[in-house]
């Protein structure tokens, strides 16, 4: 029988598993992995910064809801990737890292680049292990990509020493394991099921809150048809959007906190109750509201406050006997005066932010600019937002009408994911306009990926929003960083560049970069905006964010 090496174990068995997009950067004892990848043709992309690997594989893994695959060298090479690890870890999104160590064989000698890497991840992951027989590669690679998609999401690591890589094994002494059957979806109670309907049936101000879970589950239509059937209101978290049309006759984006602070029953599913949704307590919420939470995850139910009925069970199955119970409880949609107070504060709201968004002022204002990318983008188009002030800005002003093609950096708040994940986006979805639009601290961080995107022909279109320093200049230490030729930085790997200092440039700055993308090459847009703009968050008890 023929022998094979704990590389070509590797490859073999994620090509097993369905995997044909890899991004890493490359080096001992990962170094054959990644030439076999290339060889065994995957979609192989490496990276100027480890970090960025693993926030490509994280955008990948949410667009296509697969796995992220993403690997680096030992050492500082894995704990590289940490920081994106990191941040999957807290979206729960499944992303399998795979890290090259020091020799097993050399381990508590001071061998080249030592350290306890499992360890070191175990408090990111949902798993993390390391081989120790190469052999059983296969085996361990296999149950890394079950943890990581099994129930509530997210990353997961395997630590590969390079003996254990370059060891050779006869062929005959590895089991590869077989695919799986399918995750079964898990059906909530009957009993609950009706207790639920039967609450939102009584509700004056009733309320439906989604999160992720509905991506994951892929539970969009069923969650739209629940709300046609009943007619009740629904908001979701950022990283849920789109899972509705947000111009949808029951979305009133511009009353989030009247919405909230006056529900009387709230169907919470596929969402946890976090700082995002202010742990479902008062004062973000009524003191006596009544919460259906539905989630996969046993623990989540009832976790920060008391809740009134909690389902445990898969978000598209749960919605799909929601509708059906349903049926009978709402033979047409509720007509409630409530749901016309949303609809006018809705209104109100937006047209106070009318004028800012069409202003001529200079600088340019941060919603004229997200107002020129609102009119600009497709309908279907991906947006990636990263920063601070243009994230708040672009959460307030641009809707999303696609299942998921929305992105930034969730509950961790990570800066530095938008080029990173605008790529990791493209690839998974390279049909579809992918527009990055990122504050310029944020850009700055992992800016030089842009030479990723040139070198691997991935064409994205990057809107910097430079207001010259960190959540807008103003005082502090450490804030101010200068209005930086960002275009020309990303002209020089072969970008195309567009440089914008007033309003009316916008547009056709858009559209020159649009055309240079549809023609292969990614772009940079660097637009001037008012470094004195503030928007308006929910601040931290803790955390002076400006």
């Amino acid at each position: 029988m023929p022998q094979v090496t704990g590389n070509d174990l590797v490859v073999q068995t994620l090509k097993n598993e369905g995997v044909d997009t890899v991004f890493y950067l490359t080096g001992g004892p990962m170094s054959d992995v990644a030439g076999l990848c290339l060889e065994m043709q995957f979609k192989s992309i490496d990276v100027r910064h480890e970090q960025a690997a693993a926030m490509m594989a994280h955008a990948y893994s949410r667009l296509t809801g697969k796995p992220g695959i993403c690997f680096a060298a030992s050492g500082p090479g894995t704990t590289n990737l940490l920081t994106g690890i990191g941040n999957s870890f807290l979206d729960a999104t499944p992303v399998v890292a795979l890290g090259g160590s020091s020799p097993l064989t050399q381990n508590s000698r001071g061998a080249f680049q030592e350290m306890d890497q499992v360890s070191i991840f175990k408090p990111v992951t949902k798993w993390a292990e390391r081989v120790t027989d190469t052999r059983r590669i296969p085996e361990l690679i296999s149950k890394a990509i079950r943890m990581a998609t099994q129930g509530q999401q997210g990353p997961v690591y395997l630590d590969l020493p390079g003996d254990i890589l370059y060891t050779q094994v006869e062929l005959d002494e590895v089991q590869f394991p077989r695919n799986l059957p399918r995750q079964p979806r898990p059906s909530g109670d009957s009993e609950l099921i009706e207790e639920a309907v039967a609450l939102l049936k009584q509700a004056k101000r009733p309320l439906i809150l989604t999160g992720s879970g509905i991506l994951w589950s892929d539970a969009a239509a069923a969650l739209q048809a629940f709300v046609d059937l009943t007619g009740i209101p629904f908001y979701t978290t950022p990283q849920g959007r789109g899972v509705i049309p947000e111009d949808h006759p029951l979305s009133f984006l511009g009353a989030r906190s009247k919405a909230f602070k006056e529900a009387d029953v709230v169907l919470v599913i596929g969402t946890r109750l976090n700082f995002v949704v202010g742990f479902g307590l008062p004062p973000r919420w009524a003191e006596d509201v009544k919460l259906i939470q539905v989630d996969i995850y046993r623990e989540e139910l009832g976790r920060n406050r008391t809740i009134d009925v909690g389902i445990v069970g898969d978000a598209r199955r749960v919605l799909e006997q929601l509708t059906a119970a349903a049926r009978t409880a709402f033979p047409r949609p509720i007509d409630l005066p409530w749901i016309d107070a949303l609809r006018q504060s809705s209104r109100q709201n937006e047209e106070k932010a009318e004028a800012l968004l069409n202003t001529d002022t200079m600088p340019i204002h941060p919603l004229r600019l997200c107002k020129e990318v609102r009119d600009f983008m497709d309908r279907d188009a991906i947006l990636v937002v990263d920063g601070h002030e243009i994230l708040n800005y672009a959460r307030q002003s641009i809707p999303t009408h696609t299942p998921g093609h929305r992105i930034n950096a969730g509950a961790n708040g990570c800066m530095g994911v938008a080029v990173p994940y605008g790529l990791g986006a493209k690839m998974a979805k390279p049909d579809k306009q992918v527009i990055v639009l990122s504050g310029d601290g944020s850009f700055g961080m992992n800016g030089m990926e842009m030479d990723t995107a040139v070198r691997h022909n991935i064409p994205i279109l990057v809107v910097v929003s430079n207001n010259g320093g960190w959540a807008a200049m103003g005082g502090m230490a450490g804030r101010d960083l200068g209005f930086t030729r960002y275009d020309k930085l990303s002209e020089v790997f072969g970008c195309h560049g567009e440089y914008v200092e007033k309003p009316d440039e916008i547009r056709p700055a858009l559209e020159r970069a649009n055309a240079a993308v549809q023609a292969g090459k990614p772009a940079v847009v660097n637009v001037i905006t008012d470094p004195r703009a503030r928007s308006q968050t929910v601040r931290f008890s803790t955390y002076r964010a400006i």
